[in-house]
């Protein structure tokens, strides 16, 4: 990836509903250009789709934490895929560490929120942190830094 695909980035994460001609005219590329750029970027996986990005808790779902769970074996979490479809899961992250995996979850209530602890029950133990404020709950993603030998 070089400057331009970065300048894209940054300015698709900013808003990912600009046309190919504002596009364009942000990054000082032609149209075609920039439409063969965002192609490029999106059938390498690069870009993996676009997204609205919802208020939790404006959408109903006020109650949110972390689950850790110790699974491991054919009745592990990650083994099946049908968790992964519940409406309060929003994440499932493989973890290193004495658990197995963390899932995020949002439910509307803290009841609702007991019952998906429950329902992970038969997979392994579950432990939850409640989320109590997210300060930073998304950051577009930025160039990493230059290594020593490229500053060289």
């Amino acid at each position: 990836m070089d400057a331009m695909d970065w300048a894209l980035l940054r300015e698709l994460q900013d808003d990912a509903r600009l046309s190919f001609s504002e596009l364009s005219r942000r990054v000082h590329l032609s149209p075609p250009a920039v439409a063969e750029r965002v192609r490029r970027l999106e059938e390498t996986g690069v870009i993996r789709g676009y997204h609205a990005h919802v208020d939790l808790a404006k959408a109903g779902r006020t109650v949110l934490g972390l689950i850790r769970m110790s699974c491991y074996g054919p009745t592990c979490v990650l083994r099946d895929d049908k968790v992964a479809t519940w409406p309060e899961v929003l994440e499932i992250n493989r973890v290193t560490g004495d658990t197995c995996c963390v899932l995020k979850v949002a439910a509307v209530s803290m009841e609702a929120f007991a019952e998906v602890t429950d329902r992970l029950g038969s997979y392994g133990t579950p432990s939850s942190t409640m989320i109590l404020a997210t300060p930073l709950d998304w950051q577009p993603i930025a160039p990493p830094p230059r290594l020593q030998s490229d500053r060289q």
